[in-house]
C-alpha cells in the first residue's frame, strides 16, 4: 500500500484518496468477528443496542430525578415544614423569574453571564490546550514549567480577585481573566497527562509515514487523546462557571453572580434560588453541547 500526503497538507490518504482514520500498527484492516454466543450479535454483523442507550430512555430517566426533587421541594414548602424566608416554593421562584423578565433584567443577566463564561472558557481552554501539548510532548518544557504551573493551580480562585482588580480595575477584563484562569488548568492537566501516555508504536508509525512536528500532532497524537481532551474541556466549562460566580459575587453590577449577592442582601430567597437554578440549567446545557461536539470528533477521528 502506498501512502500519499505530506506534513501540513491534510490527513494521510491511500492511493485511491481514502483517508486513513488511524495509524494503528496493530490494525490489519479486518474487522473482528463477533464472539460465539454474543447476545448482541445478529445477521449482518449488527446488534441491537441495550435499552439503556435509547435516546427516549435517557431523556425520561434524566428528567425523572429533577422532577421528583421539585415535587418534594413543593411538598416541603407548602406543608409549612420550612419557613418561606428560608426556602421559597417553586411557584414563588417561577413568579420571581416572570417578574425579572418583565423588568428586562433576567435576560440581560443571563446573557452577560453566558458571554463572560464562554469568552473566558475559550481563552483559558485554548491556552490550556497549547500549554498542555507543549509540556506533554517536550521533556524540557515539562521540567521547566510543570512545577510552576502545579503551584499556581493550587491557588484558590478568590485569591486572584484582589490582584486582578488592582491590575485591571473592576471591569470585564478582570472577570474574564479570572474565568480563563479557572478554565486553563483542567485542560492543561488532562492534555499534558494524556500526551505523555500516547502509544509510542503509534507515534513511530506516524513518523515512518513522514509525519513530523505539527502534522504528527494533529494527525496522530491529538486524535489518540480526543476523549481525554473532551473530558478536560467539560471540567474546564464547569470551572468557568464556578469562577464566573466568584468574579460576579465580588465585583459586578449585573449577571447571575450579582443576582445571588443582591438577593442575599435583600432577603429575596426566591431570586436567590432562581439564580442557582439558572446556573445549574445553563451549566448543563453548555456541558451537553460539548458532549455533542465529542460525538462528532469521535466520528471524525476514532
Amino acid at each position: 500500500m502506498t501512502i500519499l500526503g505530506s506534513p501540513g497538507t491534510g490527513p494521510v490518504v491511500d492511493r485511491d484518496g481514502t483517508p486513513l482514520r488511524a495509524l494503528n500498527p496493530y490494525d490489519d484492516g479486518t474487522a473482528a468477528a463477533p464472539a460465539d454466543g454474543d447476545p448482541t450479535a445478529s445477521a449482518g454483523g449488527r446488534g441491537r443496542a441495550p435499552w439503556t442507550r435509547r435516546r427516549s430512555v435517557r431523556v425520561v430517566g434524566g428528567a425523572l430525578v429533577p422532577l421528583v426533587l421539585v415535587a418534594v421541594w413543593h411538598a416541603v414548602t407548602t406543608s409549612g415544614l420550612v419557613a418561606p424566608f428560608q426556602l421559597a416554593s417553586p411557584l414563588a421562584v417561577w413568579q420571581a423569574a416572570v417578574d425579572l423578565a418583565q423588568r428586562g433584567q433576567l435576560g440581560l443577566y443571563v446573557a452577560i453571564s453566558v458571554q463572560r463564561a464562554l469568552i473566558g472558557f475559550a481563552i483559558g481552554a485554548g491556552l490550556g490546550l497549547l500549554t498542555g501539548a507543549l509540556v506533554g510532548l517536550s521533556r524540557v518544557a515539562d521540567i521547566l514549567f510543570a512545577p510552576l504551573l502545579g503551584a499556581i493551580r493550587a491557588v484558590p480562585s478568590l485569591a486572584w480577585v484582589p490582584l486582578l482588580i488592582l491590575w485591571m480595575k473592576i471591569g470585564e477584563e478582570s472577570k474574564i481573566t479570572l474565568i480563563a484562569i479557572g478554565a486553563f488548568f483542567p485542560v492543561y492537566t488532562t492534555v499534558a497527562a494524556a500526551l505523555r501516555h500516547v502509544d509510542q508504536h503509534l507515534v513511530e508509525v506516524g513518523r515512518a509515514y513522514g509525519l513530523r512536528g505539527p502534522a504528527l500532532f494533529t494527525t496522530v497524537q491529538l486524535p489518540a487523546v480526543i476523549p481525554t481532551v473532551v473530558s478536560g474541556l467539560r471540567l474546564a466549562m464547569a470551572q468557568a462557571w464556578l469562577f464566573l460566580v466568584a468574579a460576579e459575587l465580588i465585583a459586578a453590577s449585573m449577571g447571575l453572580g450579582f443576582l445571588l449577592t443582591d438577593s442575599a442582601n435583600n432577603g429575596r430567597v426566591d431570586r436567590l434560588l432562581l439564580a442557582i437554578v439558572l446556573l445549574a440549567v445553563i451549566g448543563k446545557i453548555t456541558d451537553s453541547l460539548i458532549g455533542v461536539g465529542e460525538k462528532r470528533l469521535l466520528k471524525r477521528w476514532a
